[in-house]
């Protein structure tokens, strides 16, 4: 029931193949175009091997009024750096979604890059990264072959943006402009290692900024975009039972409507989904129970001032 480490990013790596095929919309280049004639090369130059830049960190910080990433790369700056917003996030070679939390997705593609060593290693952090930031949700990494990676980060909403470089180290710095009002909420994940050791509480608060008046909607949107790697590493857990997303919440007359995407079921576990959801909005205004409903819209108690969950999340 627990969910697995996150995987390297040397296990998540799949072929790339074109910009337009890795995303769903095309990618605006930043590097200059070429010249319109070009010299023959030198037989030197034919048997060089261009130097490829190496990603060695991935990291975010909120500064005043916005949030910055910054991919910083041992050796040369990437050859090309493409940015722009696309509807979903492709991975790279098998044409699979790749989930990004979030309501935007600012895809990002590296040309003369990779994200490995000789053996395959990672030389940065894990594929997937996710931030408690007000604009950044997720840094996400859906591609890692031949010297191109892609990325896509996943926002709490659409907004400006610039991209730029720097030197001594290499770095990609993205900038997402934050002109926005967040409020803190308390999101719940599983503690398991109070649960490994029948310590109740089971679950752990941790605080995550989102966008008011849609505070239930962004609560569970930060719920499922999982722990950061801090939290990860004091035992906290995002437990999804089969569900990939929340489709939509209603609050009416006390009472919040959570309608889930993806196949529910328990395990025969008594730890589900529900148990992370409910507390998660019952601490927010205006909210005294929570109803979830599984993809077809399907609850126990659908009607009444009271809990309720589906019949696939019972033990």
């Amino acid at each position: 029931m627990f969910l697995p480490p996150k995987r390297s990013l040397a296990a998540s790596a799949v072929p790339l193949v074109s910009l337009t095929a890795a995303l769903a919309v095309p990618l605006v280049s930043l590097t200059a175009a070429p010249a319109a004639a070009t010299p023959v090369p030198s037989n030197a130059a034919v048997h060089a091997a261009p130097r490829v830049a190496t990603l060695v960190d991935v990291r975010a910080s909120h500064q005043p009024g916005l949030d910055r990433v910054v991919f910083e790369f041992r050796g040369p700056l990437p050859a090309r750096r493409d940015a722009g917003y696309v509807s979903r996030l492709i991975a790279d070679g098998s044409g699979h979604t790749v989930p990004v939390a979030g309501d935007a997705i600012l895809g990002l593609r590296f040309g003369g890059a990779t994200g490995h060593d000789d053996h395959g290693r990672p030389t940065y952090g894990p594929a997937r990264e996710t931030l408690a930031l007000p604009g950044v949700i997720q840094v996400v990494n859906a591609g890692d072959f031949e010297a191109e990676l892609t990325f896509g980060i996943g926002l709490s909403r659409k907004a400006p943006y610039r991209v730029y470089t720097l030197t001594h180290p290499s770095r990609v710095v993205v900038d997402i402009k934050t002109p926005y009002r967040t409020v803190p909420v308390r999101t719940y994940f599983l503690d398991s290692r109070a649960y490994a050791a029948g310590r109740r509480p089971y679950t752990a608060a941790v605080s995550r900024p989102v966008t008011p008046p849609s505070t239930a909607r962004g609560a569970l949107q930060r719920l499922f975009a999982g722990p950061t790697q801090a939290e990860y590493a004091k035992g906290l857990r995002f437990v999804a039972s089969g569900a990939t997303g929340v489709r939509s919440v209603v609050v009416r007359d006390g009472v919040a409507h959570v309608r889930l995407t993806g196949s529910l079921g328990s395990g025969g576990s008594a730890f589900t989904v529900a148990d992370e959801i409910t507390p998660t909005l019952k601490r927010l205004p205006g909210i005294r129970w929570v109803k979830i409903y599984d993809a077809h819209g399907r609850t126990e108690h659908p009607k009444g001032r009271s809990d309720s969950v589906p019949e696939s999340l019972e033990p």
